[in-house]
């Protein structure tokens, strides 16, 4: 039988929930999943495959290497005990059309930003991570000079060196959805 100091925290807990979940209703989310932190998989393969694929590598405070090693963003992560995992969903005429799909991205982001605010209306600290890097400036800062929007700023999931696929997979959420629908994750990482 757990302690009444259990029972507190376990109550706090779940009428957070009740709460994302009744706002959730009036957004876009396809699925989601609560987790606890350390549920979620890294790996430093999939920094490697930022670096040789991702065009965005070296050029933004949200990419690597500007986030930190994926230990940093490991201990940054560890920070935040709860983590709500969330996909939306777009339909595009061809999925390996990078610009239209890309396109569809800020819809995703709009998302993420707005259930970032329902957790810090509930009064959590938050680290809230996307589908992509940032984009809220034309040209960033890094490496020249520190982030200007550090508060608002969203970094892509993969350059903490999550690997989303096994995170879908933990959580019960479909990494793909169909030919033609992009499936956009964001995390939202939080503690009371």
């Amino acid at each position: 039988m757990g302690t009444s100091k259990e029972n507190s925290i376990e109550s706090r807990k779940k009428d957070l929930q009740n709460m994302v979940e009744e706002k959730l209703q009036e957004l876009p989310v396809v699925q989601y999943a609560w987790l606890d932190e350390e549920e979620i998989p890294f790996s430093g393969r999939v920094r490697e495959i930022c670096q040789s694929e991702c065009p965005r590598y070296g050029t933004s405070w949200s990419c690597p290497p500007g986030v930190g090693t994926v230990e940093e963003c490991r201990d940054r992560c560890a920070g935040f005990p709860g983590a709500f995992v969330f996909t939306t969903i777009a339909e595009v005429m061809d999925a390996a059309d990078m610009e239209e799909t890309l396109a569809t991205r800020g819809a995703h982001e709009e998302v993420t930003k707005e259930i970032r605010e329902i957790f810090r209306e509930a009064g959590c600290r938050t680290l809230a991570l996307s589908a992509d890097s940032c984009a809220i400036c034309d040209k960033c800062a890094y490496p020249d000079a520190p982030c200007r929007h550090l508060e608002r700023m969203l970094p892509c999931i993969e350059s903490y060196g999550i690997i989303v696929p096994e995170l879908a997979q933990k959580a019960g959420i479909e990494f793909m959805n169909g030919a033609n629908i992009v499936t956009w994750f964001g995390v939202i990482l939080f503690t009371k």
